[in-house]
């Protein structure tokens, strides 16, 4: 399969496309990547340096990759974090070219907005962007709890209330939702859920949680969720094989100390995950 990744970038550690071409290419599938920023390191360790890219500079890149007659042969879009609105309006163009191209194309999103504990982390209009615009365009979208709570309006504290804001968030426009995280009442201590819903189905996951706090987990599955998904047209089996592979890497993560996920050196676990978790339907 052949993807357009269009997200952020950075040269030391892995988040945005540094966390999401590779495990796509390890799983045999060409990356079309673009960055929409290319910093030194994730701003997290509180310097960097680089640049922001603009939504001209987006299409541009696009233009190039067209005109080598290519994007017939995209099977999918997938984007990440948005740094203004100028780069969210280039995307979605870039998502009506592609599907102009190949109607079946699916445009993956991951709504990056905000965290639980951290609050909305995004510039201003950002939000409001991801809600009115880039998820109703999308086919799969991929947010973390506090998202799919801000782009519904309601509240997930339940396994009946998360079920019923993939529902409205599906109402919205996309057909499969992946929350990357979700924390119930139902929800052990020592766990993390993960679900996913279509056609009316819900699934979930459960792992146990990790003590650790890394950047780029979420890059990863959502890219893992779209090219299983690709494969297979099963969002339950997606959901396993992407929560699976990342639970791996993130254990691999955290039993070497690291502060920057192991992308490469666990790279094995995007092939042939060292645990394995089946979804249940919720």
């Amino acid at each position: 399969m052949n993807i357009l990744s269009i997200q952020s970038h950075v040269a030391y550690g892995h988040v945005g496309n540094a966390s999401a071409t590779f495990p796509m290419q390890r799983l045999g599938h060409e990356v079309w990547p673009i960055h929409t920023v290319q910093f030194s390191n994730h701003t997290g360790y509180g310097s960097w340096t680089g640049r922001v890219f603009d939504g001209q500079a987006v299409e541009e890149l696009v233009d190039g990759i067209a005109a080598r007659g290519v994007l017939p042969t995209c099977d999918g879009v997938l984007s990440g974090y948005m740094g203004s609105a100028d780069i969210g309006q280039a995307i979605l163009g870039t998502v009506a070219r592609v599907r102009e191209a190949n109607p079946k194309a699916v445009y993956c999103c991951d709504p990056v907005i905000g965290d639980v504990g951290r609050g909305i982390f995004v510039r201003p209009g950002i939000p409001e962007f991801m809600r009115d615009h880039a998820v109703p365009a999308a086919d799969l979208v991929t947010p973390n709890q506090f998202e799919l709570e801000y782009l519904t309006g309601r509240e997930t504290g339940t396994v009946a209330a998360a079920k019923a804001a993939i529902a409205t968030l599906q109402g919205i426009g996309p057909r499969v939702v992946l929350v990357t995280s979700l924390h119930t009442e139902e929800t052990p201590a020592d766990a993390v859920d993960l679900a996913a819903g279509e056609a009316g189905d819900v699934w979930r996951v459960r792992t146990p949680r990790l003590g650790l706090s890394v950047n780029g987990a979420g890059d990863a599955i959502a890219a893992l969720f779209l090219v299983h998904h690709l494969a297979t047209g099963s969002a339950r089996v997606a959901l396993e094989r992407a929560a699976s592979s990342v639970y791996g890497l993130l254990k691999r993560t955290a039993e070497a100390g690291s502060r920057e996920i192991l992308t490469v050196a666990a790279q094995d676990e995007f092939v042939s995950p060292s645990w394995t978790f089946a979804a249940e339907p919720v």
